[in-house]
């Protein structure tokens, strides 16, 4: 029997796309994202980008060109593989991926439009203060440590607080940033993310532990990702590298 879910068709042993697309914003705010824990579950049999799939597209796109390493660019692809599998994004239209084995002086922040491989942002975002200084080596996924914490989020809602327009984050990976909730991780826009701070002192101003981005960005971007995205915050951590599922996880 054919089934459908959400935008999935199901069929026993296989899995296919529907024909319809989502819309890059996600308007249906009635989705209850953050009522939802992510464990990760059995994947399905069939991904849906391979290793060929995502090495083509690396190519075809020209991503090397933008700064995106290919190691960095196919661990974000199969992660989006597991979220998409185990049905936890809406908007398979985009992809965020923060590289914080760059420093905080470079843009490390990319927004890839999946259909076609052009990016639509590519800025500054800060780490945590206790994470580093012009470089990311320390991570946490523990409340008050003031450290960013690495792994796959799916984007919530927004809501309005002490840092303005915000983005709230679910944290996907155990033990790495499943308490983002809990610690109010969040996407926001800050006065310290700009140029003018890095002349000033050679690094980007750090926040508590968010990806905060610069303020004149913050709401178009947060109204891009928001509702059910992908956000991938990668460093070379060994600990990380070697122990998620994520991006350990064979694109068969």
């Amino acid at each position: 029997m054919l089934t459908l879910i959400r935008n999935l068709f199901i069929i026993p042993g296989f899995f296919l796309l529907s024909s319809s697309k989502p819309t890059v914003a996600i308007k249906n705010s009635g989705i209850n994202l953050l009522a939802a824990k992510f464990p990760l579950i059995n994947y399905s049999k069939k991904t849906i980008f391979t290793q060929e799939d995502i090495a083509d597209k690396y190519k075809a796109w020209n991503i090397a060109a933008s700064g995106i390493s290919n190691e960095v660019f196919t661990y974000a692809f199969k992660g989006f593989n597991c979220l998409l599998q185990t049905n936890k994004i809406n908007n398979t239209d985009i992809i965020t991926i923060i590289d914080f084995s760059k420093p905080s002086n470079q843009k490390r922040l990319y927004i890839l439009d999946l259909a076609t491989g052009e990016i639509l942002f590519n800025t500054l975002v800060a780490h945590g203060r206790n994470t580093g200084l012009l470089y990311p080596t320390n991570f946490s996924n523990k409340s008050s440590s003031y450290e960013s914490s690495l792994g796959f989020y799916v984007t919530l809602n927004t809501y309005t607080g002490n840092n303005g327009y915000s983005l709230k984050l679910q944290g996907c990976e155990k033990g790495f940033n499943d308490n983002a909730l809990q610690r109010n991780i969040v996407l926001h826009g800050a006065a310290y993310v700009n140029e003018s701070f890095i002349h000033q002192n050679g690094f980007l101003g750090r926040s508590y532990g968010c990806p905060a981005v610069p303020f004149e960005l913050h709401q178009q971007i947060i109204d891009l990702i928001k509702n059910g995205s992908c956000l991938f915050i990668y460093n070379p951590n060994t600990k990380y590298v070697q122990r998620s599922a994520f991006i350990n996880h064979s694109l068969g």
